[in-house]
């Protein structure tokens, strides 16, 4: 039978209350549970998940809900025991604080002169406290995703006139003065920069330019909504201008998923102001050409090397990294797991294009879906929807791997493992159990891999290679050289024609706006962090030397958002009453 069982005032990160669920999933005992905050949107996820008891209603935003089903009555207390002991442990390792900042009052008390609030809470909540953030003068680091973009429009906007930048919502990446944020590598500082509307394409890049020997002293994500229509690329393009004062910076790289036509055009026509060399990847185009100190990459490989040749005073040339000899499959499948967005998106690109795929009529879910190929990017909503995401949880792409044994068209597996602050301490290890499963039952089906970090990584870089090597995956350098073998696999060939660069075509703005003040600080100096959120989120930040304040933040007024922006704004329309007075 399904029980519920409230936890009263006992407030948990989601990331940590969506491990435990995963993690007592596994257990003999438990036939299905669910462990969730009772905000509305949670339990509207846990009715269509199948977990709907009348006293569910009961529990509120600040309460914690247990949707339980075990195949006992003795097993019901010892789950509970293992989540008392879990949370205990969780609380234990975060280490014990002078005093808890709950408040906006406590933590800038605590942290005066910080300058970046980092979000991670609930999307449902999270405008709010962007529009606090700004309003006590800070930049807004937005990892919750989520978020209307009526409302990411309005608050990117309201930045902008602030002389402050929003960075996201569903910003996972992150290097400001060299102090990484949320889901980042450990990368060197240097000298070249990146804005990216994409998390793993900054990654991606970011790794490539640590592993060629140079360095990044800030990577700006902009959240993938940023280069759409309804936004207007407000972010990207108040980053770009500030890049190019920037005395860190001598090249700049610009990623972006696809984005919407006239948005890249307002986009190119800053870039084709600015005084230093730029290279730019814009997903889903293939261009033919370069302009002068205006540089067009087809792939994260190409414009990796290109900011890196231009930070050497090479020649600016792409050499892919070659295809790895593999054997020539007898079936032509080729499917792609990834956990992350940007390299999903790259590798059903460059499928379609060397496969001369026509036929792409995805359902949800998927980037590709043509014939025996298919690519997916785990990461996104469908998936993540009350669940963590799989760069910190296996358990969608174990079931995934898995899947391949009833699929006798597949010849290839490609799959991603991402390093750094954030993700799993050892997703390597645990994809392996599944991989060698199907090898041993389909020995026929190939399995690529990218590893995507840095020897700096936590992780380990080469431990992680080696584990997967050990299982029998391919390891390529890269995201293109995976897709290159898996191609070749199939007894296709992916291939790259040599560009010209042609003068540079001429921009219809007269000049570039001034950069702020607040911009020019925030990219010159380490900045100083309000983590509203995930806890866990500290850790990059006190690991290289940051200043941190912790905000232990609840969901207010019951967790009504309409009832809090009443309070919020009521509150300052009465001190700015005052003030006048």
């Amino acid at each position: 039978m399904l029980q519920t069982i409230i936890k009263k005032n006992s407030y948990q990160d989601s990331v940590v209350l969506m491990l435990l669920t995963s993690k007592l999933n596994q257990l003999p005992m438990v036939e299905r549970v669910s462990i969730m905050m009772g905000t509305p949107a949670n339990k509207d996820i846990l009715v269509a998940g199948g977990f709907d008891t009348p006293e569910m209603a009961e529990a509120t935003s600040n309460d914690m809900l247990v949707m339980l089903e075990v195949t006992s009555q003795e097993a019901t207390q010892e789950v509970l025991t293992l989540i008392e002991t879990e949370l205990n442990s969780q609380k234990e390792s975060e280490g014990a604080t002078k005093e808890v900042i709950n408040t906006w009052d406590k933590a800038l008390k605590a942290l005066p002169d910080a300058n970046v609030a980092l979000i991670s809470i609930p999307g449902v909540y999270a405008a709010l406290e962007i529009e606090k953030a700004l309003d006590n003068g800070l930049n807004a680091f937005v990892f919750s995703d989520n978020v209307p973009i009526e409302e990411e429009a309005r608050l990117k906007q309201k930045a902008h006139d602030k002389g402050l930048i929003v960075m996201g919502p569903d910003c996972g990446t992150g290097v400001i003065h060299g102090l990484p944020l949320a889901f980042t590598n450990n990368i060197r500082k240097g000298k070249i920069a990146v804005v990216g509307a994409s998390g793993t394409g900054i990654q991606e890049v970011t790794t490539l330019i640590h592993r060629y020997g140079q360095g990044v002293t800030n990577a700006i994500g902009t959240g993938g909504r940023d280069l759409s229509t309804e936004v207007g690329a407000v972010s990207m393009i108040d980053s770009i201008i500030a890049l190019n004062e920037s005395a860190d910076t001598d090249v700049i790289v610009v990623i972006s998923k696809p984005p919407a036509k006239e948005v890249a055009t307002m986009v190119l026509d800053v870039l084709r102001k600015l005084s230093k060399p730029v290279v730019t990847l814009f997903l889903g185009s293939k261009p033919r050409s370069h302009e002068e100190n205006l540089y067009h990459a087809y792939t994260l490989e190409e414009a990796a090397q290109l900011a890196t040749k231009i930070s050497l005073n090479e020649a600016v040339a792409y050499t892919p990294a070659p295809a790895k000899d593999v054997p020539l499959s007898t079936t032509k499948g080729i499917k792609g797991y990834y956990s992350g967005g940007t390299l999903a998106y790259e590798a059903a690109f460059l499928l379609t294009d060397a496969l001369a795929i026509s036929d792409n009529h995805h359902q949800a879910g998927y980037i590709l879906q043509a014939g025996p190929h298919e690519v997916i990017d785990l990461g996104d909503d469908l998936y993540t929807n009350g669940k963590p995401h799989p760069m910190i949880d296996p358990e969608i792409r174990i079931e995934k791997i898995e899947s391949v044994l009833d699929q006798p068209e597949t010849a290839v597996v490609i799959l991603d493992v991402v390093l750094g602050y954030g993700a799993h301490e050892d997703m390597a290890s645990a994809l392996t159990g599944a991989i060698e499963k199907v090898q041993i039952a389909r020995p026929d089906v190939l399995f690529i891999g990218i590893v995507v970090g840095t020897d700096a990584d936590k992780q380990g870089f080469e431990q992680q290679i080696e584990i997967l090597e050990k299982a029998g995956v391919v390891v390529c350098q890269n995201n293109v050289q995976a897709i290159s073998t898996a191609i070749r696999a199939v007894g296709g060939q992916l291939t790259f024609t040599s560009k010209e660069t042609l003068p540079k075509e001429a921009s219809p703005l007269k000049q570039l706006p001034t950069v702020s003040f607040e911009l020019e600080q925030l990219l010159s100096t380490t900045p100083k962090v309000i983590n509203i959120g995930l806890q866990s989120f500290t850790e990059s930040i006190t690991d290289n030397g940051g200043e941190v304040a912790h905000f232990d933040w609840r969901p207010s007024a019951g967790g009504d958002v309409a009832l809090q922006k009443t309070l919020y704004f009521l509150n300052n329309f009465q001190f700015a009453s005052k003030g006048e007075n």
